[in-house]
Order: C-alpha cells, then structure tokens, then sequence
C-alpha cells in the first residue's frame, strides 16, 4: 500500500509540468532535438545548455478519461458519475507522466563532418493500467458474476526515476546524409513495477456449500528497488536527486538517428531512442504470491470440550498453498523504447544562411510541411502518435511551428511552438493541445517545453 500510495503522490505533484516532443522533434535545429534524433543536422561550432534550463520536457495524459467526468456541476449526483466512470473504463485505459530535464548539455563540433554532444538528465517515467476486474471484483464483490474468471494478469504498473549521463556523435557522411549515435549509462534512483502476473479468482455454486471459490494458479509478482532497505522506506526524497548520480541501479542504452535529402525538397528523419535496459539491483524489495486455493466456506462444529480456532486454521492453509514472500532479488526491465520518423517537405521562398564555421553556405526554404510518427513501447503494447505538421520561418533566426497529433488521447490535439535567437542566446517554447487551456479539466492531455541555451556559430 505504501508503494501505491508514494505512486498516487508522484502522479499529483508532477503532473503540472508536461510537453509533447512531437512539437520539438526536427524543429529549428535546436541543440535538445539531438536527445530526439541523434542524426539530426547541427549547423553551428558548439553549444551551452543553460543548466536545469535547457530544456524541460513532459508528457501526461490520461485514456478514456477527464476530470470533468467526475466534477463536472451538471446535476448528477458525484456517485452515479463514478459507477458510470468505472463502468467505462477498461483495461487498455491508463494513465501516463514522463517528466524529463537537461542538468547538463554541451556540444562541440570537431570538423566540417562531426558534432559530438554530451550531458545528464533526470527522467521520470510512469504508467499505470486499469486492473477492470480487480476494480469490479473489490468495488462489486463476487456474488453478481459467477463463473466469472477475475484476470489478475490486468495488474500493470511501472514507475521509474532516472538519470542518464550520455554521450553522442553526429556524422555528416556526404551531403545527403547524416547519420548519429549516443550512447547512455542509466542510474535509476526509483523503480516500481509488475512483471507477468498471472492468475484468475472464480466463484460458482457449491455442492457443500452456497459457493465455491477458486483461485486459480496466482502468481504475482512486486518488484521494488530504490524504496525499501533493511525493511525501512525511504524517508528523505533527496536521496532520488543524489541516487540518480550513478548512485542507484544501473543500466546502459543506445540512440540511433538519421537525416537523408531525398531531394532538396524532400527530407527523411528518423530515429530510435532508449533502446537499453536497467538492472536493479540497489534497495530491491519484492513480493510475490503465488499458489493455487479452493474455499468452500467454513462449517461451524460446536465442541465446547475442543473448541475449533477455524479462522487461524483457515488462514494457515490459505498461507500454505498460497504463499506470500518477501525476497531482494535483482530484476533487469526494459527502458520504454521509442521510434521516431518523419517526413518534410519544404517549398516557400529560398535562402541562404552562412556557416561561420567553415565559410560554406546552406539554402533553406522559408516554409515547410510534413508528417511525423511516434511509437513507444509500453508493458500491454505500443502507443502510437501521429502529426501533421507546419513550420515557417520568419528570419534566419525565428522559426515557428503548428502541429495537428492523433493518439490515443485526443483527436483534435492542435500545438504550436517557436524558436528563436537573439545573439548567442538560443530559446524556445511550445504548448500543446491549445485548445484545451481554457478548461483544463476538460482536457486528457495538456503540454508545455521551454528551453534556454547559449549557441555559438
């Protein structure tokens, strides 16, 4: 419960900060678009991340639900929303948050072909599935659905704060194509999470009884690591920030990423990030459960002579045949795994803008349109989003972008962004879902990203 309740706290004090990357990826050439696209295209000698401001991005949104569902002053009683909401609810709806910062990000090039960036970031990652049978069988009871099967396997939740020290190439292999790489060492401060639970609870009518119960082959499984030690929790949060240093489990991940002209006109990006895994294997506490049980109820005999205690006789065998422990054994997860590609088009007046670097000039167009799509890997399965996209630019140096996503969340997700530089001080904005800013609580996703760095040309 402890591990639930820390989950529910991390899910209300973060959920104010939130940005969809779709805004950034392949936008202005902004140094934060490396994190997206290792192989992306860098036209300037190095840059200088402001540190904790260089970039702040986020994602939270939540699946066939809104807070309006619920709070919503139309005259329906609070409880009729709420079985109604439950009642809706299934078990591919969910709720997800992923918080991201830049502590550090600097980068240099090294000649005409090769830009190399480094830095550290902190990263929370969460999502939490809807368990409808768990929900139904606790908030109904058994007795409405016999021969019903209860599917434990619905219970899914992962959690997980990190830092990433990262290093990545850039490499401009002939004048159509570039091709990066980066390579990630993970030092995960927190992890909460359920692997492959299985296991079905089934009520019928009885032959000796009313009913039968059975608990059909469970096996559950709570893994921990970052919270529990020597059976004390976690009591100074601080320790997440400091542990995220190289001082909590690790884990290593690769980035790949390229551009390819196809035209003049005509641009492919593409891109996969975090293809890694951690093992955990610092503060490890898990739980598991597991065992098969068959209840037909207690049949009462008064003995006064030999009283029966039938509850702690009850209890014992319900312990033996399903057993619960305790264990601090190392577990290896998965990083959520992204894909990224895209595809624009650009036309408008053309340009040109000076490398100061090495002399050369490059021709750009003034506008551009596209279409980008993004899949994550998730615990049931892959989240998919896709763009549309617009973007002008204004001045060499002010560039604005307008995009129209479909996911799982919303289908009429419209967010725009803008970059521009004023000297050597880069910065950016971007929101999105804009439409959903004068009713929040109306709103299944909501984002914001800003970003402040020093480029030097």
């Amino acid at each position: 419960m402890k591990q639930l309740f820390f989950l529910l706290l991390l899910f209300v004090s973060l959920d104010t900060m939130t940005q969809n990357k779709q805004v950034l990826y392949g936008f202005a050439e902004n140094p934060q678009t490396l994190l997206l696209n290792p192989g992306a295209e860098t036209n300037y000698k190095f840059h200088v991340g402001i540190p904790f401001l260089s970039g702040l991005s986020g994602d939270v949104a939540l699946k066939n639900f809104k807070l309006t569902d619920l709070f919503s002053e139309d005259g329906i009683d609070f409880n009729t929303k709420f079985f109604r909401l439950l009642n809706k609810l299934d078990v591919n709806d969910h709720l997800k948050l992923n918080l991201q910062m830049d502590v550090l990000n600097v980068g240099f090039r090294v000649d005409d072909k090769t830009y190399i960036s480094f830095g550290f970031y902190q990263e929370l990652d969460v999502i939490g599935y809807w368990p409808k049978d768990v929900i139904t069988f606790l908030n109904e009871g058994n007795a409405p659905y016999l021969n019903k099967s209860f599917d434990l396997s619905q219970i899914v939740y992962k959690a997980d704060f990190v830092g990433a020290l990262h290093v990545g190439v850039s490499r401009k292999v002939n004048p159509k194509l570039t091709l990066g790489g980066r390579f990630k060492l993970y030092s995960s401060a927190l992890n909460l999470e359920t692997q492959n639970n299985s296991g079905t609870v089934t009520t019928q009518r009885g032959s000796n009884n009313i009913y039968t119960h059975y608990l059909n082959t469970i096996d559950l499984n709570f893994l921990s690591a970052g919270l529990v030690e020597d059976d004390e929790y976690l009591e100074n949060p601080t320790e997440l920030i400091t542990n995220s240093f190289l001082g909590g489990s690790l884990g290593i991940g690769l980035d790949f990423g390229m551009t390819y002209h196809i035209s003049p006109r005509l641009e492919f990006t593409g891109s996969i990030i975090d293809f890694g895994y951690i093992n955990y294997s610092k503060k490890v506490q898990n739980t598991t459960v597991k065992g098969s049980y068959t209840f037909e109820g207690v049949n009462f005999l008064f003995d006064p002579a030999s009283p029966t205690n039938y509850w702690a006789d009850l209890n014992a065998d319900f312990e033996e045949k399903v057993p619960r422990g305790n264990n601090t054994n190392s577990y290896t997860s998965w990083r959520p795994t992204k894909l990224n590609a895209a595809l624009k088009y650009s036309f408008g007046n053309q340009r040109r803008s000076k490398y100061c670097y090495d002399n050369t000039f490059k021709e750009f167009y003034t506008d551009a349109f596209g279409l980008q799509i993004h899949t994550i890997m998730r615990p049931l399965s892959p989240q998919y989003a896709i763009t549309g996209f617009y973007e002008k630019t204004f001045t060499e140096k002010l560039h604005a972008k307008v995009t129209y996503t479909l996911d799982d969340y919303s289908f009429h997700n419209v967010g725009a962004g803008i970059s521009t530089q004023i000297g050597n001080v880069s910065l950016f904005g971007m929101v999105d879902n804009i439409f959903a800013y004068h009713n929040l609580a109306n709103a299944s996703s909501v984002s914001f990203q800003m970003g402040l760095n020093l480029i030097f040309d």
